[in-house]
């Protein structure tokens, strides 16, 4: 679909209407046909039946023996999920792996534990949405509590990393991981060990998993796992507290199951970590003058803290001194809980504020979302369309707001005609590289 719009000079260029994911029902923009590229995932059909396709991977595991093989009658089964930030198809697969293990274990016997990591707990409406009725009322429904000590277990050191785990986890007999797998903008990709830790792991485990010097190194980034500080610690955290059997999808831009992985943790998450670099991450010939970005829309949208990371896949592009537009509804506005909002309020630039963290012994919660914003804003102004944030509380967290994407657009024309844009209407499930 192409519209018309007038410059100054009363040339009509022909514009193109993009869709980007924002909120829950989503945002058109009209953009300069000739000048404007759009980065979306490689096409990726749904499965016709996806709770079917989740038995497959249950049944036919990457690695190691069935899912049914490993438990016994009489087991307490422990099954990870991701909490209401993430778009992970929770029900379909907790569902799955209860048919799957119909006649051996019962529903009694399970906890499903909402890997919240540092994040709020979910509530009991947001339950019902994210497991269904049946699984709510079957089974054991935890949110996992960081800061709670009474529900967690010492494991002692991964290196310099005190290991806690959730008790439950712990305790379970049997251990299952349920995920999504996506490029992660400072762990390498989503899913796999993460259910683990940071998800089911204490403050002071999250604390130095996360810790300023791990987030600062160049390859805590996009689709790098081995060799990354962040990942390799979170997965020899994990190991503390292994999992029995894991399984994680890739999903769609409709956020629709298209394949299923399930086996051994680290193999599991090697072969589906592999599929989804080759359909998320784009190659491009230059960096652009113009990014504009989304969160992928809701949930992933919800609020600021998490919408760092469509920032930060937009810098992987954006020339130096360029501009970034981020799309993001931020319903939950930064959100209220945790430190992001307190760090980022803090005296200077955020600039200052991040080197302040990165000289600093002490890890902060959430000081990893202030220093990646701060990676993102050393090479690029950045400016964000929110409903949930106005322009006052966006400049308190150093960011500029617009109430029109086609304006900053506009402007950036204006003082650079030959500027080129791009556009990522998926925000984070597309991960631009520059060839």
């Amino acid at each position: 679909m192409a519209a018309m719009r007038a410059d100054s000079g009363g040339a009509r260029p022909a514009y193109s209407a993009v869709h980007l994911a924002y909120g829950s029902t989503g945002m058109i923009v009209q953009l300069p046909t000739d000048r404007t590229t759009v980065v979306v995932p490689r096409p990726r059909r749904a499965v016709g039946d996806p709770r079917a396709e989740v038995l497959r991977s249950l049944r036919e595991p990457v690695h190691g023996r069935p899912l049914r093989e490993l438990v016994r009658r009489g087991q307490t089964i422990a099954i990870s999920v991701c909490d209401i930030t993430r778009a992970q198809p929770r029900q379909t697969m907790v569902e799955a792996i209860l048919e799957e293990l119909e006649g051996v274990a019962r529903p009694s016997d399970v906890v499903v534990l909402i890997a919240t990591g540092t994040h709020r707990r979910n509530t009991a409406v947001e339950h019902l949405a994210m497991l269904g009725a049946d699984v709510v009322a079957a089974c054991q429904v935890v949110d996992h509590d960081a800061r709670d000590r009474s529900a967690l277990v010492d494991l002692g050191l991964s290196d310099d990393v005190p290991v806690h785990i959730n008790r439950a986890w712990v305790d379970a007999d049997v251990r299952i991981t349920t995920g999504f797998v996506e490029p992660h903008f400072f762990a390498g990709f989503s899913g796999g060990p993460k259910m683990i830790a940071p998800g089911l792991a204490g403050l002071d485990t999250v604390l130095a998993l996360h810790n300023a010097w791990r987030i600062a190194d160049p390859r805590a980034t996009w689709a790098i796992c081995e060799g990354n500080p962040v990942h390799d610690a979170i997965r020899a955290a994990a190991a503390k507290a292994p999992a029995t059997f894991a399984v994680d999808v890739l999903l769609n831009d409709s956020q629709q199951v298209t394949r299923s992985f399930g086996g051994s943790l680290y193999e599991m998450h090697v072969a589906a970590r592999a599929v989804a670099r080759q359909e998320a991450m784009r190659r491009v010939r230059n960096r652009y003058d113009l990014v504009i970005t989304t969160n992928s829309g809701y949930p992933l949208d919800q609020n600021l803290y998490q919408s760092v990371k469509g920032m930060s896949a937009a810098a992987e592009v954006v020339k130096d001194g360029g501009t970034i537009v981020c799309a993001a509804e931020c319903r939950d506005g930064f959100p209220e809980h945790g430190s992001y909002r307190r760090l980022l309020g803090s005296a200077g630039t955020i600039g200052q504020v991040a080197a302040r963290i990165e000289a600093s012994a002490e890890t902060i919660p959430d000081q990893w979302q202030v220093q990646i914003q701060a990676r993102v804003q050393r090479r690029a102004r950045v400016v964000v369309h929110s409903d949930g944030l106005n322009a006052e509380e966006l400049a308190t967290a150093h960011l500029e707001s617009t109430n029109s994407v086609e304006a900053v657009v506009d402007r950036v024309l204006h003082d650079q005609p030959e500027a080129r844009i791009c556009v990522l209407p998926q925000g984070p499930r597309t991960i631009p590289y520059v060839a």
